[in-house]
């Protein structure tokens, strides 16, 4: 007989975080924009990074994704490290990064765009699950290049194309800058939606008050470093903190 085969799932710890940073340090050729930063989040959370503009938020998503010019310190996913490893593997690891430009092919058509990403693991959404998702999208399947669609579409499109992809852990990186409101509340459904399906989600915002809507837990962030954390059930009692931490 043979032995049951050992899976590195099976010797993980079920309450370790499925995404661990410490001490992350990263630059931008001499530039030193990460100072030290320490982070969490846990299996099936919204996560979200909160700060200023050039606080350090999104060179700690690209950080993450191996997509800056040079880091150290610790970035474990699934209990795996992952400084030293390149951009590819870290994604075929289950990470997947919608960036703030967006990064849709602007001459493919949507339905072109949704296709193209290599499926990298069991468990991403159908395009029928995605459309579900996005009925705008449904609309526009195979008329409308990326060059056509409105800033809300694009969002849509790009957030759909990772979630083709399998990846467990999603990164976006302020998906609500420069939306409409009702396309905003749409993002916010969205994000509920896929957290309930049992997506995990880090979340990069300078609207806390979108924020609340979808996330469990925050980190405030401020020149490369974690300045602060609280819960969604904590958000009350730190509004004033957030209104000088943000400016707003």
């Amino acid at each position: 007989m043979y032995a049951k085969p050992i899976w590195v799932s099976d010797m993980l710890d079920v309450t370790a975080p499925l995404l661990a940073v410490k001490d992350l340090q990263a630059w931008y050729g001499e530039s030193h924009i990460l100072h030290g930063v320490n982070f969490d989040v846990r299996e099936g959370e919204v996560v979200t990074l909160l700060g200023r503009n050039g606080a350090g938020k999104t060179t700690t998503m690209k950080s993450i994704m191996g997509i800056v010019g040079q880091r150290t310190g610790s970035v474990r996913f699934e209990g795996n490290e992952l400084i030293g490893k390149q951009s590819n593997q870290i994604a075929r690891a289950g990470i997947a990064l919608c960036p703030e430009e967006r990064g849709i092919f602007a001459s493919l058509s949507v339905e072109e765009n949704l296709l193209l990403p290599p499926v990298i693991r069991a468990g991403g959404l159908s395009l029928d699950k995605i459309f579900e998702l996005f009925p705008n999208l449904k609309e526009r399947l195979g008329s409308s290049q990326g060059t056509k669609l409105s800033g809300g579409e694009q969002q849509m499109l790009a957030i759909g194309r990772i979630l083709r992809t399998g990846a467990r852990l999603l990164l976006l990186d302020e998906p609500t800058e420069g939306l409409a409101p009702v396309i905003i509340q749409q993002i916010g459904k969205t994000i509920r939606s896929l957290k309930s399906q049992g997506f995990t989600i880090l979340l990069v915002e300078q609207n806390f008050r979108f924020a609340s809507t979808v996330a469990d837990r925050y980190y405030v962030m401020e020149h490369g470093r974690i300045i602060d954390q609280f819960a969604n059930s904590e958000l009350d009692a730190n509004v004033e903190k957030l209104h000088e931490y943000l400016g707003v």
